[in-house]
């Protein structure tokens, strides 16, 4: 049959597709009593129709893949086929069921080798996650195993098979498909000679897959982010900054966004009414505001129902200065994150230290983690909080020159990259004459995601105008990072080598 003779289609079995039906199975499962009764097929097609799916070629049904709903944690479990049979071999679908199950998939003997199987377990799989199930679950034969019954046993069967040393046509199929082997089930069909009564219990998790939730707290999987290009000038009072800062919170929350994005050091122009010639007295006459910016910013971030990261400030704690920043939820909470790693710059001038953790935290709008500058230059940091599940990760920075600026940019990047997760940006331009060691500043705030093809071609969401002030915004869709962990074209998340490598933290939890 040559290939551009085919016409195929792919849809829902109807009540007079029996016939046709017959004939398939009675000619694919001979050597396991053929065909289901009609009324067995009238029952799954009238109960559970987006199940019963086909492949036509010219009106002939060529292929098909039979499903019915059932309970996870049941099937999940040792099982035989006949838990799935009522009387009269009807099948049992579960209306309420969490759960697909695949009862056959066969493609007619002359239509085999154009991958057609594939085609109904992706219409499965799109299924799955259409109606938010948990995961699609299979008892698979193992048909080639009475060839090796005398040799080998069933487990040792099938690790061959999976180190592809043997080749089991249902098998095979399967594990090139996602599936994974939970089990091995015995006595699962009896009549089943080929496979000596054995099956595999397979399972394709739903990445996708959220736990039912009331309307009101189930969280969008869209999130837009915002960001402050921030301009450095001269003020009078801690009040105009922080007119300046609500400012530009409200400018964010009438977009709609969900967080709201400030630099490194953006309050450093209070420093300017201090003695500007000591740079120790001028710092940590900054941090006499901190705590004052956490409590308005927060209350900002309930007042205008954003979660605002507050770029970041010196923190006095004893004798002991910190660079820190704040998560300000929109419900009131607030989460600190110290900045990790010093330069050189605020050793020498400012005697900062660093902080001692990182942490993933728990928003309405994603799970996030705050690395300040500097931080985002090692990717240790980057790979301990993808291990807990990150998803957007902030990068407030302060540079002064090109260079600086670019080694953030492309180590935020990388962690992208790497980390399979989105990383925003966010620095400070302008001038500052007035403040030792922050007189000039250089930025080009940025939004960065994966590299794969649900993303950019660059794998940039969103650039500002370099030294220019401005606001930037960007949506970003969370479902694309948790598809691209499990089929992306590469998943470096998953492809890591913990049998060679790991970063482990040394701080506890």
């Amino acid at each position: 049959m040559s290939p551009e003779d085919l016409h195929l289609q792919l849809r829902n079995l109807r009540h007079d597709d029996y016939p046709q039906l017959k004939a398939l199975m009675d000619r694919v499962y001979d050597d396991i009593g053929g065909a289901w009764e009609e009324h067995t097929i009238r029952k799954l097609v009238r109960e559970f129709p987006e199940g019963q799916i086909c492949l036509e070629d010219n009106g002939t049904i060529v292929g098909v893949a039979l499903t019915v709903q059932v309970t996870y944690d049941k099937f999940s479990n040792p099982h035989q086929y006949d838990d799935l049979l009522g009387k009269r071999d009807t099948i049992l679908n579960e209306e309420d069921g969490d759960a697909l199950y695949g009862l056959d998939v066969l493609i007619h003997p002359d239509y085999r080798g154009y991958r057609l199987g594939r085609r109904l377990y992706d219409a499965r799989k799109e299924l799955c996650i259409q109606e938010n199930l948990k995961a699609i679950l299979a008892g698979g034969r193992i048909v080639n195993y009475h060839k090796y019954a005398d040799d080998m046993t069933a487990s040792q069967y099938l690790e061959k098979v999976r180190r592809r040393e043997i080749y089991d046509p249902i098998l095979s199929f399967q594990l090139a498909n996602d599936f994974v082997v939970k089990r091995l089930l015995y006595k699962y069909l009896p009549e089943d000679l080929k496979s000596k009564g054995y099956a595999t219990l397979l399972e394709w998790s739903n990445f996708l897959y959220e736990p039912a939730e009331t309307v009101i707290s189930a969280r969008s999987r869209n999130v837009r982010v915002g960001a402050v290009q921030w301009q450095m000038r001269a003020v009078d009072s801690v009040e105009e900054l922080l007119q300046q800062v609500e400012y530009f919170v409200d400018a964010m929350a009438s977009y709609k966004s969900d967080f709201a994005l400030f630099p490194e050091f953006f309050n450093a122009p209070l420093m300017g009414l201090s003695d500007k010639s000591q740079q120790m007295s001028a710092i940590r006459f900054l941090a006499g505001f901190t705590e004052r910016f956490k409590k308005e910013m927060s209350q900002m971030a309930v007042s205008y129902n954003v979660n605002i990261i507050t770029g970041s400030m010196p923190l006095q704690e004893g004798d002991s200065l910190y660079n820190v920043t704040y998560l300000c939820r929109r419900d009131g909470s607030v989460e600190e994150q110290k900045k990790i790693h010093i330069t050189p710059h605020e050793k020498r001038d400012w005697v900062i230290e660093g902080g001692d953790k990182v942490q993933v935290f728990q928003t309405d709008a994603g799970r996030v983690g705050i690395l300040i500058c500097y931080d985002v230059e090692f990717p240790e940091l980057g790979r301990l909080m993808a291990d807990e599940g990150l998803e957007i990760l902030f990068v407030p920075f302060w540079t002064d020159t090109r260079n600086a600026y670019l080694r953030v940019r492309h180590c935020a990047q990388a962690r992208a990259v790497e980390n399979e997760c989105y990383v925003v940006i966010c620095g400070s331009v302008g001038n500052l004459p007035e403040v030792e060691s922050l007189d000039v500043q250089y930025a080009q705030s940025s939004v960065f995601s994966p590299s794969d093809f649900a993303f950019p071609h660059d794998a940039v969401m969103s650039e500002t105008t370099p030294n220019t002030e401005m606001l930037m915004f960007s949506d970003l869709n969370l479902d694309e990072l948790r598809y691209l962990h499990h089929e992306g074209s590469v998943t470096n998340l998953k492809d890591r080598r913990t049998d060679l490598y790991d970063v482990v933290r040394k701080w506890r939890t």
